[in-house]
């Protein structure tokens, strides 16, 4: 292979599990709306990491946790974690009332009622339970690793480089990572680490996926999209 020839994507296999948490329905049947929503499912058939980027309403977050219930569903991943950055709140953890997982909850919601629509309410209260569906904080996932999980990290346009630094090198075997962010509303302005690491991965041509959504993407509704258009158009 010559310097300038890109390296080749690894193979994608899996591994059958034995934990209990699924159950054996059928999946969702999952069919893509939009070129760029058929781009991100191909993507995640074939790489073990994918960057996604773009505004509110293009089906990132449903498309994205919409296949991690499928393969939660057929058995070939043990643990769905979900995660994010608390800086998008405004609060510290430590202040929201609650234990942990009653802390987490509230943002973990966007993804946990896409899992609940095609796994079950009991199935994902089971997995919830049982540890096979977590959600975790980033500033607790340092020191740990993800063997055979699908990891969603949401907003992740507020994580620094140095965080992601340690998360992208957390993901082990048969583990996929999915970056879901904008890096147009970034609180973080100087400190953003998700258009660090996407240079960096254009760079140095590395096997990762960057599906980049745009205002024709979305399909949540016309009035969501005119609205998203304005506040581009204001900067807010």
């Amino acid at each position: 292979m010559s310097d300038n020839e890109p390296p080749k994507k690894p193979s994608r296999t899996r591994r059958k599990t034995s934990y209990k948490g699924a159950s054996n329905k059928k999946t969702s049947g999952l069919v893509p709306r939009t070129d760029n929503q058929k781009a991100l499912i191909d993507a995640l058939k074939t790489s073990s990491q994918v960057f996604i980027l773009g505004p509110a309403g293009t089906g990132k977050t449903y498309v994205t946790a919409t296949y991690a219930a499928d393969l939660y569903t057929l058995k070939e991943i043990d643990k769905i974690v979900i995660t994010r950055p608390h800086v998008a709140v405004g609060k510290e953890l430590g202040f929201l009332k609650g234990d942990l997982q009653e802390k987490t909850m509230p943002w973990a919601l966007p993804v946990l009622d896409v899992l609940e629509k095609h796994l079950g309410k009991g199935t994902v209260e089971t997995g919830i339970k049982n540890g096979n569906i977590e959600m975790a904080p980033l500033a607790l996932m340092r020191g740990r690793s993800f063997d055979n999980a699908f990891i969603i990290v949401d907003e992740s346009q507020n994580i620094t480089t140095h965080e992601l630094k340690m998360l992208l090198t957390r993901v082990g075997e048969g583990s996929t990572i999915v970056l879901n962010g904008d890096t147009q509303q970034s609180d973080l302005k100087e400190a953003d680490g998700l258009s660090k690491v996407i240079h960096l991965a254009k760079k140095y041509m590395l096997p990762v996926p960057i599906i980049e959504f745009g205002l024709t993407d979305i399909v949540r509704s016309d009035i969501c999209a005119e609205w998203v258009k304005v506040f581009m158009k204001e900067r807010l």
